[in-house]
């Protein structure tokens, strides 16, 4: 029987220079891997591979030297420890996160929490090529969101509260926008030339700012054999409903566009960003 290496590529089995060999990747989430999962790894990496695992760009775990015999036995051990493959091809690819606002003083928005949203809603969706989701917590950007497909970008947006305020300017020094100053014993922020890093109120001694986390999105970026910065379509987004929306809206404009083997990137181009533009607006616009 002819092997079906379409379907184990698919179930993450991709196959290695050496014959009847594969490099498992595995399925990992926003980067989060368990101590329970880590065992099951050891040991098939050890049992079945060359005792030692490949962590990709993308946050993912590889094993590679897996025979194809062995395949059927890899899943099972696995699955003991909560581990599993992952996928590869045309389809949505792991969804990669920072830790955000649970570890990181700088963090804007529960990052993991989201992955595992994006991950549970999109993970596998076939379409005509890869796409990939990378979310970051804040404007440090360690995830580097504009090299995604469609990055996120976590944000807050901030309020004044002059109640609280004792005037001591903190929050106007460590604005690396110049979008605060004072006057007169007033905070005035330019709502042009905040970029919702959050340094202001994260800095503020006495809390004199109201925060509305949300997200920042960009779509098209693209890093490999071509090189695009992916671009900003609308504005700061505060809740979860039309983040998704537009994300559905998204997918869907790549898959009833795109040609078999056409990144994202240059479905838009090829239709135009003018009907991207407006496919993404009216999602936004939904309930607005």
């Amino acid at each position: 029987m002819a092997t079906d290496y379409a379907t184990l590529k698919k179930g993450g089995f991709m196959r290695q220079k050496q014959k009847d060999y594969f490099s498992l990747r595995l399925s990992v989430v926003g980067g989060q891997v368990s101590a329970s999962q880590l065992a099951a790894i050891t040991e098939v990496a050890e049992r079945y591979g060359h005792g030692y695992i490949h962590l990709t760009s993308r946050q993912g775990i590889e094993i590679p030297f897996i025979r194809l015999q062995d395949i059927e036995e890899v899943k099972e051990a696995l699955e003991k420890g909560g581990a599993r493959p992952g996928v590869c091809g045309p389809r949505v690819r792991t969804i990669t996160a920072c830790q955000g606002a649970a570890v990181c003083p700088n963090g804007c928005i529960e990052t993991e929490e989201l992955a595992q949203e994006l991950n549970d809603r999109y993970f596998g969706k076939e379409l005509p090529h890869k796409f990939k989701f990378g979310v970051t917590g804040c404007q440090n950007n360690c995830l580097k969101a504009e090299e995604n497909d469609l990055g996120v970008k976590g944000g807050v947006r901030v309020a004044w509260k002059e109640g609280a305020c004792i005037s001591c300017g903190v929050c106007a020094k460590v604005c690396r926008e110049g979008a605060i100053r004072t006057e007169n014993g007033r905070i005035l922020i330019d709502q042009d030339r905040c970029n919702y890093c959050g340094r202001c109120a994260f800095s503020c001694p006495t809390d004199a700012y109201e925060t509305t986390p949300g997200y920042l999105l960009s779509f098209g970026g693209l890093f490999g054999n071509k090189i695009n910065q992916g671009f900003a379509v609308i504005p700061f987004i505060e809740d979860k409903e039309t983040l998704f929306r537009v994300c559905d809206a998204a997918l869907a404009f790549f898959k009833g566009h795109a040609a078999a083997g056409e990144r994202f990137k240059f479905t838009i181009d090829r239709i135009g960003r003018d009907k991207f533009d407006e496919t993404i607006q009216r999602a936004y616009q939904a309930d607005h």
